[in-house]
């Protein structure tokens, strides 16, 4: 009886370990699972006019810095929020904003935007400033500064009051870089995934110093945007070459920002 009663025992612990086993296999196949499909998502970039464009990552849709009236999002998909970078009129408008007819979606923006814009529309902004980090959507989003070298007052993006932005989601991180230079901050990235780089004198930077920039941080996917400067459009050919000259592994992805010309 008592051999019966330990080979019951035996058999009862074997059974239980060989449950918790298989519990721990499915929690670990479940977190696989969501890793991978995580890892699936496709981020792609819709641009629309010069800052302008529209971030799909899966399902969800994020309008960058929207000019060009309601027009220019015809028959395009309804943002889920909206991120705004600085107070110029090709960053910051408040016709397209208004003739969009956004709703109840959020828009992400510095306080200066938020000072200039339209009473309606400013309390549809959730104030996000340099430095800071906020969770929105399932994404973290971080203000990253901007700004022209040297630092200046008088400059067209001094230091403080406008942002680029990493939005980062399921392990993947994603950089705008608004209208800045190849500054520290800029450089001092890691671990970018895709990155939205302005390259246009004499607002932000050249083509070479912008190269310089990317190779510092090395992102594993480039996009030039806001390449139209007082001499016509930058030649982001140059771009590419000079960044795969010395980084190879750097994807340059060159996009059409200005169909009209």
């Amino acid at each position: 009886m008592k051999k019966l009663l330990s080979i019951l025992s035996i058999a009862i612990i074997f059974t239980g370990c060989k449950n918790e086993a298989n519990e721990n296999q499915e929690i670990v196949t479940t977190q696989q699972n969501m890793e991978a499909e995580a890892a699936s998502v496709e981020i792609s970039i819709d641009p629309i006019m010069h800052g302008t464009a529209i971030i799909n990552w899966g399902e969800m849709v994020i309008y960058l810095d929207p000019t060009g009236g309601a027009e220019a999002f015809e028959g395009k998909p309804e943002p889920d929020f909206v991120l705004i970078t600085d107070i110029h009129g090709d960053h910051m408008d408040a016709k397209t904003l208004t003739a969009m007819e956004l709703g109840d979606t959020k828009i992400l923006a510095p306080q200066a935007v938020k000072d200039q814009l339209p009473k309606e529309l400013g309390e549809k902004i959730s104030v996000i400033n340099n430095d800071e980090t906020q969770n929105f959507m399932e994404f973290s989003i971080t203000a990253i500064p901007m700004y022209n070298l040297p630092e200046a007052a008088d400059a067209f993006h001094p230091k403080g009051r406008g942002n680029g932005y990493i939005l980062e989601k399921d392990g993947k991180r994603f950089y705008i870089s608004g209208d800045t230079e190849d500054i520290p901050e800029m450089r001092n990235l890691k671990n970018i995934d895709m990155a939205l780089v302005a390259m246009n004198l004499p607002y932000t930077m050249t083509v070479d110093q912008a190269a310089e920039a990317v190779l510092a941080f090395q992102p594993k996917q480039v996009y030039p945007f806001h390449y139209r400067g007082g001499d016509g459009l930058s030649d982001v050919e140059k771009f590419k070459k000079t960044v795969n000259q010395k980084n190879s592994k750097i994807e340059v992805v060159l996009l059409d920002w200005y169909p009209k010309m």
